[in-house]
């Protein structure tokens, strides 16, 4: 790994040497992997980048932890779009608004970044199979990557995933293992059988490899937006990881000198399950919570990253909002109608969280927002029917549709 130095504890600052098996430190922290800046900055810059046709996270292979002879996914994940929101912007009394929409990678998700990067780190360490809990979306990013590049994988989840994201798995050719209690049980369960057999270890608070993947989101923000930073970057908020990968990721472009400024970051968690912005607002260290939101994707009580996420919060004088499960289905209306980009409601929590941080006055209408929507709608139909309705059910016949117009008030 050309310009990985190492690896450094977040929580006692041991410094360790990578191998593709690396885990967690021995006091239980888990690893940031450090790079020597200097030399990305003396061989990789922007203008590499500005000739680079490879459309997918690989194109910043200098800024991630793998050797350079090992191949890509097969699947292309990364390059999503990023839409200037102007209908919404303006909906929401918002002088500049972009949407990430990370619905668009293979499996529909943001962590098909964290699951690529797993097979590659897996591949590297000679493993042919791969495991993880997930409360979905991890769970089929990586039987999908994993599929592609012929790995087997052993998938535990809670009952209460999704069937839109079960099928997923099972299409892939998983092995599921639904769990009957919370996702801390599932993640138990999960941890224990990893141990027993000794499968390769996708799970996102232990793989210090896996925010490496999911950073590559910052990577193509910054370089979308022209290496000119936006004043906020919203997403939301579950086991802490993703916004852990997320500021990493600018923390690198910055230390590599291909940005000027960092942004803030807007951690956004559900109302019946916030236990990291809970610690930032009381000042006080973060305890369990009920898993009480219909966000299955962020539904976690016990965060398995709150280290590296509080880190993240706090270093980016970042802003925390609490949505409730109302906000996040009007949320999912707001961004359909005004953008056309349909999210499950884990993946808009970030755009009702901005909406709400207005509101509040917890960020200037002046400002410009990223939000990124982190997982696609079609993962969860049930809440996307919950969030518009059902449509209107009429005979054969022009007179009973007159009728129902009639009674709805629609003017065509």
């Amino acid at each position: 790994m050309k310009y990985v130095l190492g690896a450094k504890c977040v929580k006692c600052g041991r410094e360790y040497t990578l191998t593709p098996n690396t885990t967690t430190c021995s006091c239980g922290g888990i690893l940031d992997v450090q790079y020597d800046y200097a030399a990305i900055r003396r061989d990789f810059s922007p203008a590499d980048l500005g000739r680079s046709r490879d459309w997918s996270m690989w194109r910043y292979r200098p800024f991630l932890p793998v050797e350079e002879t090992s191949a890509p996914t097969p699947l292309r994940v990364g390059w999503s779009p990023l839409y200037k929101a102007d209908r919404l912007a303006k909906e929401l009394g918002l002088k500049t608004l972009y949407v990430k929409d990370d619905g668009q990678n293979p499996t529909a998700s943001l962590k098909d970044r964290a699951s690529a990067m797993a097979v590659v780190k897996a591949r590297e360490a000679g493993a042919d199979t791969i495991a993880c809990s997930s409360t979905g979306n991890a769970a089929s990013s990586l039987a999908g990557n994993a599929a592609a590049a012929g790995f087997q994988t052993y998938i535990f989840v809670p009952a209460r995933a999704p069937k839109g994201k079960v099928a997923q798995l099972r299409i892939f050719g998983a092995t599921v293992i639904s769990v009957d209690g919370s996702y801390e049980d599932t993640f138990e369960l999960s941890k224990a059988a990893i141990e027993k057999w000794g499968w390769y270890n996708r799970n996102a608070a232990i793989n210090p490899y896996l925010s490496e993947g999911k950073k590559t989101v910052s990577l193509e923000i910054a370089e979308q937006l022209g290496w000119q930073m936006p004043d906020y970057v919203a997403l939301s908020v579950g086991d802490g990881c993703t916004i852990a990968g997320v500021w990493k990721g600018f923390q690198d472009l910055y230390a590599a000198g291909f940005i000027d400024r960092l942004p803030r970051l807007i951690s956004v968690q559900a109302e019946g399950c916030c236990p990291l912005n809970r610690a930032i607002q009381t000042g006080r260290p973060w305890t369990p919570m009920e898993e009480n939101t219909l966000a299955d994707s962020i539904a976690v009580g016990v965060p398995r990253n709150p280290d590296k996420a509080l880190n993240a919060i706090r270093s980016s004088n970042g802003v925390v909002v609490n949505v409730s499960d109302e906000e996040i289905l009007a949320a999912m209306r707001l961004l359909g109608r005004t953008q056309g980009v349909f999210g499950e409601p884990a993946g808009v929590t970030g755009t009702a969280g901005v909406k709400k941080a207005l509101e509040l006055g917890l960020i200037s209408p002046d400002s410009t927002v990223v939000s990124i929507v982190t997982g696609n709608g079609l993962k969860d139909v049930a809440n996307g029917i919950k969030a518009a309705g059902e449509p209107m059910l009429v005979k054969p016949d022009m007179d009973a549709l007159l009728a129902a117009f009639a009674q709805r008030r629609i003017t065509p």
